[in-house]
């Protein structure tokens, strides 16, 4: 089968190519990191008309790369939500064009949900396991039953946690996207420096507005060097991580856990949360971390096979169901 997976969430553009019978994507990614840092963050407007500018040139480029034809394609998938509004209107208004153009059948692609499968791309995986999103607008822990069903286990009830590091950057005068520049600072500093809470630490949901302000508090009383105060947040980031998946593993009695989303990309993380786990986890590469299309076509193959989309084949892709 071959199915060509659409992306437009937020202000990366990808579209890709996934041949199943051979097992090999095809992907291409334009990314805005560059037009929105002037910004200080995203534009949604500004991110919504380079998306109709990308998705066109993608799409013919991306074919030419697989090998194949737009005639070639078996299924379409799409980010249909969460996202940015006028975003997502753009890959959906394309991928629907596409489908009733080839008269193929189309599939919406819940976003959370294609970053936790896309964990299984480049690794021995598959459900039942906790399936954990980390990234700039979720901080979210699902169980993923065989028939990959999601049942929300967690989430954060304020902050995700890449918002927090962003937040916390910009406060810094750190460039945008601010993670990476956190990370890089806190390898130079000492992680048990600032002492730092841990939100709602009896309860399954996460919270990190209350760690944003105690950060941005400790940066202001210039008390601490910055690359301590770094070192020490991912510490409790990690920290928070481990105790609330910790309560899931307790909870539902899984002993697979997998870590997706744009913040997997961060290197403390990956070493440290495992460690203290005291469990292996799977992550995707960074390059699957970050929003791809290669996860979007795969997570539409497995839906596919599932049938899990025909029940609400008509309505999944209505603009009042995907701007939910």
């Amino acid at each position: 089968m071959i199915v060509c997976g659409i992306e437009t969430s937020c202000d990366e553009t990808s579209v890709a190519i996934y041949d199943s019978k051979r097992n090999k994507f095809y992907s291409l990614v334009s990314s805005q990191v560059d037009i929105h840092s002037k910004f200080g963050g995203v534009v949604p407007e500004i991110a919504s008309r380079n998306h109709a500018l990308n998705v066109m040139p993608l799409f013919i480029d991306v074919l030419k790369m697989a090998g194949v034809s737009k005639e070639d394609i078996n299924l379409i998938g799409v980010t249909k939500s969460p996202g940015l509004i006028g975003a997502l209107f753009v890959g959906v208004s394309f991928a629907k064009g596409l489908a009733f153009g080839l008269k193929k059948p189309i599939v919406g692609v819940n976003h959370l949900f294609a970053h936790i499968v896309s964990t299984e791309i480049e690794n021995d995986v598959k459900p039942p396991y906790l399936g954990v999103v980390i990234s700039g607008g979720h901080t979210h822990i699902y169980l993923v039953d065989e028939c990959y069903n999601l049942k929300l286990l967690s989430k954060t009830i304020d902050d995700a946690v890449g918002e927090t590091f962003d937040k916390i950057a910009k406060f810094a005068g750190l460039p945008y996207p601010g993670g990476p520049f956190i990370e890089e600072l806190a390898k130079k500093g000492d992680e048990d420096a600032v002492q730092l809470p841990i939100g709602l630490k009896g309860d399954n949901d996460f919270s990190f507005s209350g760690l944003k302000t105690h950060v941005i508090n400790t940066i202001t009383s210039n008390k601490f060097k910055l690359e301590d105060v770094a070192a020490s947040f991912q510490r409790v980031v990690v920290d928070t991580l481990a105790l609330k998946i910790d309560y899931a593993l307790k909870r539902t009695g899984v002993d697979v856990v997998v870590v997706a989303g744009g913040v997997a990309c961060n290197n403390y993380i990956r070493e440290n949360l495992p460690k203290k786990l005291n469990m292996h986890c799977y992550f995707p590469s960074k390059k699957l971390c970050t929003d791809n299309g290669d996860m979007v076509a795969y997570a539409a193959y497995l839906l596919y096979r599932k049938r899990k989309f025909l029940s609400k084949f008509e309505s999944a892709l209505d603009i009042d169901e995907f701007i939910k």
